[in-house]
């Protein structure tokens, strides 16, 4: 009963939070399912569920979709997700969490010292790439895309629409490259559909918290999220 309750509150706050910010299902969700699932399947009842709740939302946020950079992320994390599933099979998992929460604090510290940079077509390319390393090596294709995306001040409503976008290519394709080569499971399919009914509130609840969030505060909401995947990575390790 209490992994049924732990895992029910997990899909519930991760959705409501991936619908109103467009990247948080897989920062909250993943650290946490790994504390009732082995590695495997949190990784892709995480790409399942996300995939779900892209789909869900698409027909709504399309207009404020960039296609040009969905596009050019897309082309970038077609590199990026064998590198990714590579390390994953042959790197020692602690290793590459460690190296991870180091390299995503470091990067918040610079945003949070109002660090800058200007949105270009190349960085495009690259965020894509570390973008789907990400997601094939831990689940978490997010923290790439949030980093870029908050270093070039991108409003709200064009970093969870093209977010979600890209999220419909790359969990995907990550999930079906993780099923090949990793295999899958019964409890991970079925974990997933039981889930779908608290996905289902939290869409609902995530679209009305979105529309009361203003930029300024979406803004710190998103060096919460990064620190927090930070922190909890670091201190797992240590």
């Amino acid at each position: 009963m209490a992994s049924i309750l732990l895992f029910s509150i997990i899909i519930l706050a991760a959705s409501i939070l991936q619908t109103s910010t467009g990247f948080g299902f897989s920062i909250i969700a993943t650290p946490l399912l790994l504390l009732i699932f082995e590695p495997r399947e949190a990784i892709q009842i995480n790409l399942i569920i996300s995939l779900v709740i892209s789909f869900a939302l698409i027909n709504n946020i399309k207009k404020d979709v960039d296609v040009g950079i969905v596009r050019r992320f897309a082309w970038g994390s077609v590199l990026g997700l064998p590198l990714g599933l590579a390390v994953f099979l042959y790197m020692e998992v602690n290793v590459l969490k460690l190296i991870i929460s180091i390299i995503i604090l470091l990067l918040t510290a610079l945003l949070l010292l109002r660090f800058k940079m200007n949105q270009t077509e190349q960085r495009d390319y690259i965020a894509g790439g570390f973008s789907g390393a990400f997601t094939t090596s831990i689940g978490m294709p997010g923290p790439p895309i949030l980093l870029y995306f908050s270093g070039t001040h991108t409003k709200k409503e064009k970093l969870r629409a093209t977010t979600l976008a890209f999220y419909l290519f790359i969990y995907f394709v990550s999930l079906a490259i993780q099923v090949v080569a990793a295999g899958t499971s019964k409890l991970i399919w079925l974990s997933s559909i039981s889930a779908l009914p608290l996905v289902a509130i939290g869409l609902l609840l995530g679209q009305l918290l979105f529309k009361r969030i203003n930029q300024a505060l979406f803004q710190k909401l998103t060096y919460v999220l990064l620190l927090f995947t930070g922190i909890y990575l670091l201190i797992e390790q240590l």
